[in-house]
């Protein structure tokens, strides 16, 4: 039997694994941190056989709370991933399964590879409207990639869209891949008719680093990227730094960060109520907003969320806040489930990369819905 996590985001630390029916783990945390979440290893064993895992000290992990009603993602082929279920004391995830074959993969959520996200780019920049530039590059000298959909003219509006700050969230870069599929659909009148009147920024990975070395939350170094909005700099945060002064070149009509909570078992937005700039406006925005989302798509709700910021207090380094309060513009951000969209649930996949896909398709509509107020 062999578990190992030597490839890109894996993360694992084996405790014991001498006998299949008693497998335990930890999970290392971010370089610099101590902030641990994201697991993502490889078994290797004798199929058939039932092997049992422990995931242990999770009471010390950065969301507790995210490990209730939580089911492990695995797949034999990387390229389905199906949900194992699993039970948490507070301390410790259990969960059991039978491979079906010598080899298994489990993760945290479905990660979204760096080739992929390679090919997403270029597959994206063969579009005749879509323009692929590389802005620079992050401390551990990967890429860091805008998508400039549209041509800029007199009157277009600058939407930006960018996710996975917090690398663990992988469902932001599955999201960001199907609202590319629709944008750049010649067949799809709501992607063709949007970029007549809008000019889409698209930063699909912001941290690359943090996504190859298996962070949940940080990049490279173990800096927070969604903390450093209000002085980033080319020594910690060049991801933000340079997206930032891209923005400032170009300007936002409307933001929307990408991202997953681990603890919330629903799809929402957060909007920058706080900001001591935020109007009337503004608030209608977000309403019409969260209104047409609503009328798309089932997999939206606005019950369940963040407590509101009360007014003047938002946190300024946070994305969404620092582009809402410098641009006076509508920013989201927008939260998908590491769990399951429990008023609509699937017991097989739970919230999956499919149905992140769709939500992307989702939104896209909701941004034509409203593209003429922002």
């Amino acid at each position: 039997m062999k578990i190992s996590s030597n490839f890109e985001s894996g993360n694992i630390h084996v405790v014991s694994a001498a006998t299949p029916d008693d497998i335990q783990l930890t999970i290392p945390a971010d370089n610099q941190t101590d902030i641990s979440q994201w697991f993502h290893f490889r078994l290797e064993s004798e199929p058939h056989l039932q092997h049992n895992f422990k995931l242990l000290g999770l009471a010390k992990s950065a969301y507790p709370e995210g490990w209730d009603g939580y089911d492990v993602v695995a797949s034999y082929d990387r390229q389905e991933w199906f949900r194992i279920p699993a039970n948490f004391d507070g301390d410790t995830l259990s969960f059991s399964v039978n491979p079906e074959f010598r080899s298994m993969y489990f993760a945290y959520f479905a990660p979204y590879t760096y080739d992929r996200h390679q090919d997403l780019l270029h597959t994206a920049q063969t579009h005749y409207r879509c323009e692929l530039e590389t802005l620079g590059t992050t401390l551990d000298g990967n890429d860091i990639s805008i998508l400039t959909i549209g041509e800029p003219a007199e009157g277009k509006k600058n939407v930006w869209v960018i996710g996975r700050q917090h690398p663990g969230e992988t469902m932001a870069e599955w999201f960001i891949e199907g609202m590319l599929q629709r944008l750049l659909d010649d067949t799809d009148t709501v992607g063709r008719a949007l970029l007549d009147s809008v000019v889409l920024h698209v930063v699909p990975n912001m941290n690359p680093d943090g996504s190859i070395r298996g962070h949940l939350r940080t990049n490279g170094i173990g800096v927070n990227l969604n903390r450093e909005w209000l002085t980033p700099s080319m020594e910690k945060s060049p991801e933000v730094f340079l997206v930032r002064e891209r923005m400032l070149a170009t300007g936002v009509d409307m933001l929307l960060d990408i991202h997953g909570d681990e603890a919330i078992p629903y799809n929402f937005v957060a909007g920058s109520e706080g900001n001591a700039s935020y109007n009337d406006r503004i608030a209608t925005l977000e309403n019409n907003f969260k209104q047409a989302l609503l009328t798309i798509t089932p997999e939206f709700q606005d019950e369940h969320g963040y407590d509101k910021d009360e007014p003047g207090k938002a946190t300024p380094t946070v994305g969404s806040n620092w582009v809402g309060e410098h641009f006076d513009c509508l920013a989201y951000t927008v939260e998908m489930p590491f769990k399951d969209h429990i008023s609509h649930a699937d017991e097989l996949y739970g919230w999956s990369p499919e149905r992140s896909v769709t939500f992307g398709h989702d939104m896209l509509a909701a941004v034509w819905a409203i593209k003429d107020e922002i």
